[in-house]
C-alpha cells in the first residue's frame, strides 16, 4: 500500500517542518514591512486570499494522489465565476440558482475531464491542458471580452463579509469540542485494540497545539472584524477533504491507484470510476472557489483565475504531495497554500515587482519538486 496518513510520525514531522518554514517567512516579512505583516488586519486579508488557493489545493491534492494532474482549474474557476456573474447580472435568475449553477458547471467540467482521462485513455495532462485553453475561451465568449460587475450584496457577502465576534467564539467552542471527542475516540480505540494502556495526558498533549491554534486564530480575527466568511468556507471544504482522504474507502482507493494503478486494478478497485469521481470532486471545489473569488472582487473578468492552477499545484508539492502519486495529505496542502499566500502577501507589501514574484514562486515550485524527487531516490 502506498504511503498515506497511516504513517502519522512522518506526516507529523513534515507538518512541523512546514510550520517552521512558515514561521520564518512570517518573521522575515513582519520585520521587513515595519511590523505590518502580522497585524490582525493583514492576517485577515492573508487568510481571505489563501481561501481560494486552499480550496483548489484540497481538490488538486486528491487528483495528484491518484497520479493525475489538472492544469485547467484556473480557467474553470474563471468560467464558473463568469457563469455566476452572468446569471446574476444579465439573466437575473436569482442568488441561489446562480450559486448552484456555478458549482454544477465546475462539477460537469470535472466529470468531462475525468471521463476523457479514465475511459478514453487520454493523459490527464493533455486533457486539462486543452481544458485550460477551451474554458478560458469560454470565459471570453460568455463575457464578450468585458468585465461584468455584480451588484447583489448577498452574493458579494460570500467573499467580503465576516462573522460576528460571538459567532467566532461559538465556532471555536464547537471546534474544541470536536477535538476533545477525537481525543476520547482515539484513546478508546487504542485501548480496545491494544493490551497496553494509553495515557490521556499524551493525547491531551498531542491536541494542545491545534487547540491553541484555534483559540489564537479566533482571537486574532475577532480583534479586527471577525472570521472572514471565505475562511469559514475553506475550513468546511478542508474538513470534507480530510474526511474523504482518511475516513472513506474512496480515499484509500486514491492512494492505492496512485501508488500502483495495476495492482489496485487487480485487487478489485474500479480505477476508472475513481478517477472520474476525483475529477468531479475537484470540479465542485473549483466551483466553490470561483464563487468566493468572484464575490470578493465583485465582478467577473476574462482573465479571472489566471495561473491559479500553478498556485494550487505548488501548494500541494510544498505540502508534501508527490507528483508521482500515492503520497500527500490535505493538511499539508493547506499549509502549502498558506505558505504560497504568505509569499504573495508579503512580496506585495514589499512592492516586489510582478516579474520578480513570478520568478520567486516558480523557483520555489521547481525546488520543491526537486527535493521530492531527491527524497524518493534516497528513500
Amino acid at each position: 500500500m502506498a504511503e498515506n496518513e497511516n504513517k502519522p510520525s512522518t506526516a507529523t514531522l513534515r507538518a512541523y517542518v512546514m510550520f517552521g518554514v512558515l514561521a520564518l517567512i512570517w518573521a522575515y516579512f513582519h520585520w521587513s514591512t515595519d511590523s505590518i505583516f502580522l497585524t490582525p488586519r493583514n492576517l485577515a486579508n492573508l487568510m481571505t486570499q489563501m481561501s481560494v488557493t486552499g480550496i483548489l489545493a484540497i481538490g488538486m491534492l486528491m487528483v495528484i494522489v491518484s497520479a493525475n494532474i489538472d492544469l485547467s482549474v484556473g480557467s474553470v474557476l474563471g468560467f464558473s465565476g463568469a457563469v455566476a456573474a452572468y446569471s446574476l447580472s444579465v439573466l437575473d435568475v436569482g442568488l441561489v440558482p446562480s450559486i448552484a449553477l456555478s458549482i454544477l458547471i465546475g462539477m460537469s467540467i470535472g466529470f468531462l475531464h475525468g471521463t476523457l482521462t479514465a475511459y478514453f485513455n487520454i493523459p490527464a495532462f493533455i486533457v486539462t491542458l486543452g481544458g485550460l485553453l477551451v474554458w478560458r475561451g469560454g470565459v471570453k465568449w460568455l463575457l464578450g471580452g468585458n468585465t461584468v460587475p455584480i451588484a447583489d450584496e448577498s452574493f458579494k457577502a460570500i467573499g467580503q463579509s465576516n462573522l460576528s465576534a460571538t459567532a467566532g467564539w461559538i465556532l471555536a467552542a464547537l471546534a474544541l469540542a470536536g477535538l476533545v471527542a477525537i481525543g476520547f475516540r482515539a484513546v478508546r480505540s487504542a485501548r480496545k485494540h491494544s493490551a497496553e494502556g494509553v495515557s490521556l495526558s499524551a493525547v491531551a498533549l498531542k491536541l494542545a497545539f491545534p487547540a491553541s491554534a484555534i483559540v489564537i486564530f479566533i482571537a486574532v480575527m475577532n480583534s479586527y472584524q471577525g472570521v472572514p466568511v471565505p475562511v469559514l468556507i475553506f475550513l468546511g471544504v478542508a474538513l470534507v477533504g480530510v474526511f474523504l482522504t482518511t475516513q472513506t474507502t474512496f480515499g484509500r482507493y486514491l492512494y492505492a491507484i496512485g501508488g500502483n494503478a495495476e495492482a489496485a486494478r487487480l485487487s478489485g478497485i474500479n480505477n476508472r470510476l475513481s478517477i472520474v469521481k476525483v475529477f468531479t470532486i475537484l470540479g465542485a471545489f473549483t466551483g466553490i472557489a470561483a464563487l468566493i473569488f468572484t464575490a470578493r472582487v465583485g465582478s467577473s473578468a476574462p482573465d479571472a483565475g489566471t495561473l491559479k492552477e500553478l498556485d494550487a499545484i505548488a501548494a500541494c508539492v510544498i505540502g508534501g504531495a508527490s507528483l508521482m502519486g500515492g503520497r500527500g495529505t490535505v493538511i499539508g496542502a493547506c499549509i502549502g497554500a498558506l505558505i504560497m499566500a504568505s509569499l504573495d502577501n508579503g512580496m506585495s507589501l514589499l512592492n516586489v515587482r510582478d516579474f520578480m514574484q513570478d520568478i520567486i514562486k516558480g523557483s520555489i515550485l521547481v525546488a520543491a519538486v526537486g527535493l521530492d524527487m531527491y527524497g524518493r531516490r534516497h528513500a
